[in-house]
């Protein structure tokens, strides 16, 4: 199983788009500071996930996120009782 997720960094509300197969591991790596592109904005709060049977899909969805603003936006509006704001 591979996911695709979505953080919100208590910090400052910025939102942070990735994929992993250890969706709990990863969390707890970002709220660690242990991954260098989110390290200045932690802590991180898991607002959203989605779950793919396969690695090709998650990776297409997380591609599709963080290049067309569209999808995101509509993301975004899809779960903003999710978001902090």
């Amino acid at each position: 199983m591979f996911f695709v997720y979505l953080l919100q960094s208590k910090k400052d509300k910025s939102l942070y788009i990735g994929y992993t197969s250890d969706l709990l591991a990863r969390f707890k790596k970002h709220n660690l500071g242990l991954v260098r592109s989110t390290k200045a904005r932690i802590p991180f709060r898991l607002a959203y996930y989605e779950s793919y049977s396969s690695r090709q899909d998650a990776t297409h969805r997380e591609h599709n996120l963080k290049l067309r603003a569209k999808a995101l936006r509509q993301l975004k509006d899809r779960i903003k009782h999710c978001l902090e704001v």
